[in-house]
C-alpha cells in the first residue's frame, strides 16, 4: 500500500485471489461504511443534516458490496460464497432504496435476498440453516413494510403481529414501523367520537387519547398471546407509557378551566365533568394494567420460588420479593377506590373490595412463608388462619362478580395449599420441639446466671469461649449501703433567752432631753 511517506492503494483483482483474506478486505470496507451509516442513523434523530451523510455511506457500502460480488464471480470462488455475496449485495441495495423510499426497487432487492437465503437454508445442514432462516426473518418485516407503501393494506396487520410477537423490530425499520402504526391508528381515530365506560358515554376529542383507546384492544390481545415473559413485560411497559401520555394530554386540557378542575358540572351537583370522567377512565386503565403486570411478575417469582436454582451464583427469589409486589398491587387498588366519579358506584366499590381481599390473602400467605423460613411457627400459623379468613370472605361474596374476578388468582387453590401448609407447619413445629428437647441434656442445661455464681454446678456452655462470655454481672448491680447521718438542731425550741425589758425601758425614757444632751456632748 505504498511506503512510509505516501499511501498508494492497490486494487484487488481476480489475480490476487490466491488467499481468501483478500475478499475479507473488501467485505470489511463494506461493513465499515454500513456500521458508520447505522451510527449516523441514530445521530440523525437530533441532527437531521446527518441524513445526507447517512445516504452517502450507504451508497459507499453498496459500491463495496458490488465489488465483492464481482470478485466472487471468479472460478476460484465456490458456489456457496457466490450466492452469499449476491444476497449481501441485494440486502445493502435494498436498504439504500428503502431509505430513498423507492419501495418497488427495495422490495425487489429484498425478495432476491430472501430467495437466496431460503435456497441456501434448504441446501445445507440444520445447524447452518438456522443462520439463513434468521436472516430471512430479519428481512421479512422490510418486505411487508414496502408492500404496504406500494398499496397492500393487508401488510399492516402482519407487521403489527410481527412487532408484538417478536418484541419489536430493529435497525432502520423500527422507527418507521412505529410511525406507520401510529399513522394508521390516527386515521381510524378520525371516526371515533366517544367511549362508554360503566354505563356513561363520554365524548373523546383529544387525538392522542383516541389513538391510545383504539390500540388498547390490540395491546391487550398481544399481551395475552405473548410467548415469553420478556415480551409480556415489554408490552406492559409500552402500554403504560402510552397511557401516561394520554393522561397527560387530558390533564393539559383540564388546567385552563377552573370549573372543570373542581370536578362538578353546573346544575348537576356530585357529577364530574366529561373530561374528568375520561381522566378517571384512563387512570383506571393505567392502574389496572399495573396490577396485571405486577401479578404477572408475581406468578413468575412463584414458579422460580418452587424450583431449585440451577446456578448457585445467582440470587434465588425469596418470599419477601413477592410481599413487595403485593404491597404495590394493594396500593394501586386503594388508588382505584379514590377515582373521581365512582364514589356512588357501589358495584365498582364492591368489586375492588373483593380484589383487595384476594391480594391481601396472597400477601399474608407469603408473609407466613417468610416466618416459616425462620422457624417462627406460631406467627406463621396465625397468618395462615388470616389467609383462610380472607379467602372465605371472597368465596361468600364473589358469586355476583365471577366475570370480573376470573382473571385473578384462584382462591380455592390457595385454601387447599394453606391447609396442607398448616399440616406441614404443625409437624415441623413438633419435630423441632422434640429435637431441641433431646439435645438439651442435664449436662447442657444452664440458666442465665454468670459463671461467678455457678462454680459449684457443671454444665457445658460453649459461649464461654466466645467474645460474649457471661462471666460476671457488668456493670455490677446497685446494693443498699448506710447513708451519712444528718444532724438537725432541735435544741433551739428548748432554750430560754434572758429578758430584755430593762433595755426597752431605758430606750423609752430617753426623749427630748436626751436628744439635746446628745447634741452638746453631755452623756451620762
Amino acid at each position: 500500500m505504498g511506503n512510509r511517506h505516501k499511501f498508494t492503494g492497490k486494487k484487488i483483482t481476480e489475480d490476487l485471489l490466491t488467499d481468501n483474506r483478500y475478499l475479507l478486505l473488501v467485505l470489511m470496507d463494506a461493513e465499515r461504511a454500513w456500521s458508520y451509516a447505522m451510527q449516523l442513523k441514530q445521530e440523525a434523530n437530533t441532527e437531521p443534516r446527518k441524513r445526507f451523510h447517512l445516504l452517502s455511506r450507504l451508497r459507499k457500502a453498496v459500491k463495496h458490496a458490488e465489488e465483492l460480488e464481482r470478485l466472487c464471480e471468479s472460478n476460484r470462488v465456490d458456489a456457496k460464497t457466490k450466492l452469499e455475496a449476491q444476497a449481501y449485495t441485494a440486502y445493502l441495495s435494498g436498504m439504500l432504496r428503502f431509505e430513498h423510499q423507492e419501495w418497488k426497487a427495495a422490495i425487489e432487492a429484498f425478495n432476491k435476498c430472501k430467495t437466496i437465503y431460503e435456497k441456501l437454508a434448504s441446501a445445507f445442514t440444520e445447524e447452518q440453516a438456522v443462520l439463513y432462516n434468521q436472516r430471512v426473518e430479519e428481512i421479512s418485516p422490510n418486505i411487508r413494510y414496502c408492500a404496504y407503501n406500494i398499496g397492500d393494506q393487508s401488510a399492516i396487520n402482519e407487521l403489527m403481529q410481527m412487532r408484538l410477537r417478536s418484541g419489536g423490530t430493529e435497525g432502520l425499520l423500527a422507527e418507521k414501523l412505529e410511525a406507520l402504526i401510529t399513522q394508521t391508528r390516527a386515521k381510524q381515530a378520525a371516526t371515533m367520537s366517544e367511549v362508554e365506560w360503566r354505563g356513561r358515554t363520554v365524548p373523546v376529542k383529544i387525538d392522542k387519547v383516541r389513538i391510545f383507546l383504539l390500540g388498547l384492544a390490540d395491546n391487550e390481545a398481544a399481551i395475552a398471546q405473548a410467548e415469553s415473559e420478556e415480551t409480556k413485560e415489554r408490552l406492559f411497559e409500552s402500554m403504560l407509557s402510552e397511557c401516561r401520555d394520554a393522561i397527560q394530554a387530558v390533564r393539559e386540557e383540564l388546567k385552563p378551566d377552573q370549573k372543570q378542575r373542581d370536578y362538578t358540572l353546573e346544575g348537576e351537583s356530585g357529577k364530574v365533568s366529561n373530561l374528568q370522567y375520561l381522566h378517571s377512565y384512563l387512570t383506571y386503565i393505567k392502574l389496572s394494567t399495573a396490577v396485571r403486570r405486577n401479578e404477572n411478575m408475581a406468578k413468575g417469582l412463584q414458579k422460580a420460588l418452587q424450583q431449585q436454582p440451577e446456578d448457585d451464583s445467582k440470587r434465588s427469589p425469596r418470599p419477601q420479593d413477592l410481599i413487595r409486589l403485593y404491597d404495590i398491587i394493594l396500593q394501586n387498588l386503594v388508588e382505584l377506590l379514590q377515582l373521581p366519579g365512582l364514589e356512588e358506584d357501589r358495584a365498582f366499590q364492591k368489586e375492588i373490595g373483593l380484589k383487595t381481599l384476594v391480594f391481601k390473602a396472597y400477601r399474608c400467605f407469603f408473609i407466613a412463608q417468610s416466618y416459616v423460613l425462620v422457624k417462627k411457627w406460631s406467627e406463621a400459623l396465625v397468618l395462615y388462619d388470616r389467609v383462610l379468613k380472607y379467602a372465605n370472605e371472597v368465596n361468600s361474596d364473589a358469586r355476583a362478580f365471577r366475570n370480573s374476578l376470573k382473571d385473578l388468582p384462584d382462591v380455592q387453590e390457595l385454601i387447599t395449599q394453606v391447609r396442607s401448609e398448616k399440616c406441614s407447619l404443625q409437624a415441623a413445629a413438633i419435630l423441632d420441639a422434640s429435637d431441641s428437647h433431646q439435645t438439651e441434656t442435664s449436662s447442657q442445661v444452664k440458666d442465665n446466671k454468670p459463671l461467678v455464681e455457678r462454680f459449684e454446678t457443671f454444665c457445658l456452655d460453649p459461649s464461654l469461649v466466645t467474645k460474649q462470655a457471661n462471666l460476671v454481672h457488668f456493670p455490677p448491680g446497685f446494693q443498699p449501703i448506710p447513708c451519712k447521718p444528718l444532724f438537725f438542731d432541735l435544741a433551739l425550741n428548748h432554750v430560754a433567752f434572758p429578758p430584755l425589758e430593762d433595755k426597752l425601758e431605758q430606750k423609752t425614757k430617753s426623749g427630748l432631753t436626751g436628744y439635746i444632751k446628745g447634741i452638746f456632748g453631755f452623756r451620762s
